[in-house]
């Protein structure tokens, strides 16, 4: 205990005035003694003063008492902390430890709740209905935090009861101080029960916090009075000195002793009682006082340090939590779901949601309140994608229902047609129902399979009954082909430069070899048109052959036409009037040919027969205008000759 004392030469006076005259040299030496004693005095307040600004606690460090024990992975964790708490001592439990615990429970509770909820809306279930079914961990927490509130509270309680009794014995102490000090005749009598009531105070506990100053105050000040009546013995003085010296030395020790402990914060918590302890210690010699105040200072400034570091690592480690839990939120939020337009990127999304909430829960917690908001936050972002989901795979139930009814009546359909012996007409149908079906969506999963082999079914019932039916077809086709290729062979014959025929009998048997042509039947359809055009273009050149006689023969014809009716000249205007209708009518179309001639191209297969079929179609308006030509001129031959 420090005791705090003034130098006053007028007290020094009384308290010689009591010492009798017949004292021995030890009562002497007190007097003399006591003046420094009373110089060495004066500093011991600013040691007090400047040892409470060294003193930090745990609310000074981080703003929240932290219980040392380390962050709870899950409930069970909790539930084993809150039942050591139970059975431990009652001053070990803090109310800010039982408010992080009930905060990471619950926060444990809605994780659990959220992938619950997940689970129950992937299975494809309206979120609105879900339904949280309490945990029976739930029940077990409620009870131990309040068997722990309680025994809290008769903690309290009775530590309060215990602080008034604290209270009442050292205001008592305090008030026999003040009476001893006013009692100057006797003053000196009083010194072994001032020691007594000194030691007593020091032994008394704590007092309610808001009267810790003043009743220390006022026991400083009774203490300091009572030495201000009576001049201490030096040898007493010098004991307590060494005394105090010893006690504050093992104080140090201590102190270095705890920079090696392990757990940051238990240090801590005993730095704090070594303080209170320091204080309670009296004075040391004057001239050791910085000395020793000086390590114990830095032991404590170490202490403190690593304190503070220890919260400051957390600090980082929630700010990293945090970055971490925003960027979830953020991906989680940038997810388009209006632009999820099909199952496969529902599901894509869906997995990137549960790699998410995976990934949630392996990080650590932020800080309290930014741990809360950011859960929240996340939370909202999960139900409003699985709101979504929902909504899109509703209307999807919609959709694949209709879709199978529309797969269904093209089933019916195609088996309507599978009997059916129309083979052509009946194929494309068929393909064109089958067309129909690949514009249909998809259908319940469930049905998919089902749906499709009956349709495929019905479809392949009907191709294989036509494929059974035409192999007598495909025989006929080849026979057809050889039959056609003969054909052909033979106007090649008779187009032949070798050819005798004469034309009549030549026509003759172009007829016989047309109508044959006409009446064989269909050759396979990979021949037919390179058949086809190989036969039209022997028949332009045996009809051109063939023709020539013929136009000789129409010409003279007309030449003796033009003879009989020589004298009938209106005859013949009106004969070349016909004829030049005819003839602009003929030049006409052969401007149309040739305009379209230039806007075709050979390229294709169908192109090229198409541009052959109007250079044809060409020469022969040419062959006829020039023909027309001749007639015309030899009708204005006959009508000038007249």
């Amino acid at each position: 205990m420090e005791f705090h004392e003034k130098v006053d030469r007028s007290a020094e006076q009384t308290v010689d005035a009591t010492i009798p005259t017949e004292a021995t040299g030890a009562q002497a030496t007190v007097a003399e003694s006591q003046l420094k004693v009373n110089e060495e005095e004066k500093a011991i307040e600013i040691e007090s003063a400047e040892l409470s600004d060294e003193v930090l606690t745990a609310e000074d460090a981080d703003g929240t008492a932290d219980n040392g024990v380390g962050e709870p992975r899950g409930i069970s964790d909790i539930l084993l902390r809150l039942k050591e708490l139970q059975a431990g001592d009652a001053s070990l439990i803090t109310t800010d430890e039982i408010g992080r615990l009930k905060q990471q429970f619950y926060s444990f509770v809605n994780e659990l709740m959220a992938v619950r909820r997940d689970e129950f809306v992937a299975a494809g279930n309206d979120p609105e209905t879900f339904a949280p079914t309490p945990l029976e961990e739930e029940a077990e927490f409620k009870a131990l935090m309040g068997v722990i509130k309680e025994k809290r509270n008769e903690y309290r309680a009775r530590i309060e009861a215990e602080q008034l009794a604290n209270l009442e014995r050292k205001q008592a102490i305090i008030s026999e101080l003040s009476e001893m000090a006013s009692d100057t005749d006797n003053v000196n009598r009083h010194y072994p029960r001032a020691k007594e009531l000194q030691t007593a105070f020091k032994e008394i506990g704590d007092v309610p916090q808001q009267n810790t100053t003043q009743v220390w105050k006022a026991f400083q000040e009774a203490v300091e009075h009572f030495y201000d009546q009576w001049k201490v013995n030096k040898e007493l003085r010098d004991y307590d000195f060494k005394k105090n010296l010893s006690e504050k030395q093992l104080l140090i020790d201590e102190a270095k002793n705890l920079m090696a402990e392990d757990d940051v914060l238990t240090a801590f918590r005993r730095l704090q009682e070594l303080h209170e302890k320091w204080r309670e210690t009296g004075p040391v010699a004057k001239d050791l006082r910085e000395e020793i105040w000086a390590q114990f200072k830095d032991a404590s400034a170490e202490i403190n340090k690593r304190y503070q570091a220890f919260f400051e690592e957390r600090k980082q480690r929630e700010q990293a939590s945090e970055a971490a839990k925003t960027a979830l939120c953020e991906a989680i939020e940038s997810i388009d779901t209006a632009a999820l337009t099909n199952f496969t990127g529902w599901n894509d999304a869906t997995r990137k949601i549960m790699d998410a909430q995976k990934e949630w829960k392996t990080i650590g917690f932020a800080s309290r309140k930014a741990n809360s908001q950011l859960f929240t936050r996340f939370r909202k972002s999960c139900d409003a994608f699985f709101s979504a989901k929902a909504e899109f795979f509703q209307s999807m139930k919609t959709s694949l229902a209709e879709n199978l009814e529309a797969k269904t009546r093209l089933c019916e359909q195609a088996e309507a047609l599978a009997d059916s012996t129309e083979w052509r007409k009946t194929t494309d149908r068929i393909l064109e129902l089958q067309k129909e079906w690949k514009t249909i969506g998809a259908v319940p999963k469930k049905h998919s399979d089902a749906i499709w082999q009956r349709f495929l079914t019905a479809c392949n019932s009907f191709f294989d009954r036509k494929k059974h039916a035409t192999s007598d077809v495909r025989r006929a086709e080849q026979a057809n082909l050889k039959t056609k290729k003969a054909i052909i062979a033979e106007l090649n014959a008779l187009n032949s430069d070798d050819a005798t025929m004469e034309r009549a009998e030549a026509l003759a048997r172009i007829k016989e070899l047309r109508s044959q042509w006409q009446e064989t039947g269909h050759v396979p359809f990979k021949d037919k048109d390179r058949l086809h055009e190989a036969y039209r273009e022997v028949m332009r050149q045996v009809f051109d052959k063939y023709d020539i006689h013929e136009k000789r023969a129409r010409m003279e014809s007309f030449q003796n036409s033009l003879a009989a009716n020589a004298g009938d000249k209106g005859k013949l205007s009106r004969e070349r009037d016909r004829m030049m209708r005819a003839y602009e009518s003929r030049k006409a179309e052969l401007a149309t040919y040739e305009n379209n001639l230039s806007f075709l191209s050979a390229r294709s297969r169908s192109g090229s027969s198409m541009l052959a079929e109007i250079e044809k179609n060409i020469q022969r308006l040419k062959n006829s205008i020039a023909d027309m030509e001749t007639r015309i001129r030899l009708i204005d031959e006959q009508i000038a000759g007249e």
